[in-house]
């Protein structure tokens, strides 16, 4: 088993892999669009209308942050890249509504105040926390800060995306890939010795049921679990379906009417947590 690494070794490669790869267009490009569509989509279910404070908690550069923005939220961003916190003020200063606070921080040491928030949103550490305990203290964390009847968004990596992305994207056949899915699939700690950024960084790839207990240890009473995008990420020629407005509405239908099924979790590339204090 590939043990977790300690925290200054994933804060680097973190910071590294974030240095190489260009977060701040990921999500208007190929599939992260429908990662993107469909978690829009999930916030604004259970959202309470604006105004009502947002933490969003290891956010980029911004992407969800300032769309929340943009529509009456008071939104604070905290991530621990500076670089993607340089970014956010960019993005931030472009429109009428801009963020509330950004600032590099740890999703582990909030700084905002007991039951001060209405909605958190963890998009990204669940999978960038590696040890389990560094996740139940960010989970910790946003149930302190949330208010009474906040909502928590966590989102995690699929287990199995790897050997879904491989055999889709086409390099299942790389010997350089072979190991880091096996890996994956043993314990889900996912190590890219590579240097290929094409492989991510240092994460932890969650089981769907997995992700649920580690939402209730940390105090929420239970935690709905959604498929992001569930099998729509490999679809063949996703641009050319995507780019056409019919088959996307359909995609998006057909994605939503499956997206509790407890066979489709693990299929889809992040699931989603969503849980009330």
């Amino acid at each position: 088993m590939n043990d977790p690494p300690d925290n200054s070794d994933t804060l680097h490669d973190l910071l590294d892999h974030y240095e190489q790869a260009d977060e701040d267009s990921r999500l208007t490009a190929g599939w992260f669009q429908l990662e993107f569509s469909r978690t829009q989509e999930l916030l604004t279910r259970s959202l309470k209308p604006a105004p009502a404070v947002v933490v969003d908690v290891g956010g980029g550069s911004g992407a969800y942050a300032c769309w929340l923005a943009s529509m009456g939220y008071e939104v604070h961003l905290i991530d621990p890249v500076p670089k993607h916190i340089e970014q956010a003020i960019i993005r931030s200063a472009r429109q009428s509504r801009p963020l509330a606070s950004m600032r590099v921080g740890d999703a582990r040491r909030l700084e905002h105040a007991d039951n001060s928030a209405d909605a958190i949103l963890l998009l990204g550490p669940l999978y960038h926390l590696t040890r389990r305990e560094d996740r139940i203290a960010a989970l910790r964390e946003a149930y302190r800060v949330l208010r009474p009847g906040g909502f928590l968004f966590g989102a995690a990596i699929s287990r199995f995306a790897s050997l879904f992305d491989s055999l889709a994207g086409g390099f299942f056949d790389d010997r350089e890939f072979e190991e880091i899915l096996e890996k994956d699939l043993a314990d889900g700690q996912h190590r890219n010795p590579t240097g290929n950024p094409i492989y991510f960084t240092t994460a932890f790839f969650h089981r769907p049921e997995d992700l649920a207990v580690e939402v209730q240890e940390a105090g929420f009473e239970s935690a709905e679990l959604i498929a992001i995008e569930g099998p729509g990420w490999v679809a063949r020629d996703f641009a050319k379906l995507w780019s056409n407005p019919r088959q996307r509405s359909r995609l998006l239908e057909c994605i939503g009417k499956v997206e509790r099924e407890p066979a489709i979790l693990g299929a889809s590339s992040h699931l989603m947590a969503i849980a009330r204090k």
